[in-house]
């Protein structure tokens, strides 16, 4: 009888307290009585949420206190006769007042970004222009071969003087100097 009383403790001991084991790794720790459970921080994710929330809250209530004012105090704008000698910018095209503000002072005009283009274009018509040129250059000169070109090498009198030398050596040990008959 006295080993199924020791059995009967230990089912009772593993019913009621239960492992690290069987809560899938989650230690406690018993302190004055109560349980403890010991996980790892969550410090950095609060911080993040924290710093998350702070700054589009930052960014989201000016633009939405802007957007509700010139939507209800600004309103849209009103269709009207142009006047005489008047001519509109273009930044009175728009009817919403934020876009308005937008193409005046963020924005390029339309007539900006067309001279830009123009430009581009202007840009490239000259590069091609010279390309051109270079190359007709570089064929004459190779054509006619009176001018030194791309593809020209200077070479050093230097070495030049040196080789004219050794020949003068060798001609001399074997005899065959210009200064004998």
């Amino acid at each position: 009888m006295a080993i199924w009383s020791s059995l009967a403790s230990g089912i009772v001991r593993n019913l009621t307290c239960r492992s690290t084991v069987q809560n899938f790794g989650i230690q406690k720790r018993m302190m004055s009585g109560k349980v403890m459970s010991i996980t790892s921080s969550r410090w950095q994710w609060h911080k993040f949420k924290d710093l998350l929330h702070f700054y589009t809250l930052l960014g989201l209530i000016p633009v939405g206190i802007i957007v509700f004012y010139a939507n209800v105090f600004i309103g849209p704008a009103k269709l009207t006769e142009i006047p005489e000698g008047y001519t509109p910018k273009h930044w009175e095209y728009y009817q919403h007042p934020i876009t308005r503000w937008l193409a005046r002072n963020v924005f390029t005009s339309p007539q900006q970004e067309y001279e830009k283009y123009l430009h581009l274009i202007y840009e490239e018509d000259e590069k091609m222009k010279i390309t051109k040129l270079e190359k007709q250059i570089t064929e004459k000169m190779m054509e006619r071969q009176d001018y030194q070109a791309y593809y020209y090498q200077p070479i050093s009198a230097k070495y030049a003087r040196i080789a004219k030398k050794d020949a003068e050596k060798l001609a001399d040990i074997a005899g065959f100097s210009e200064t004998s008959p």
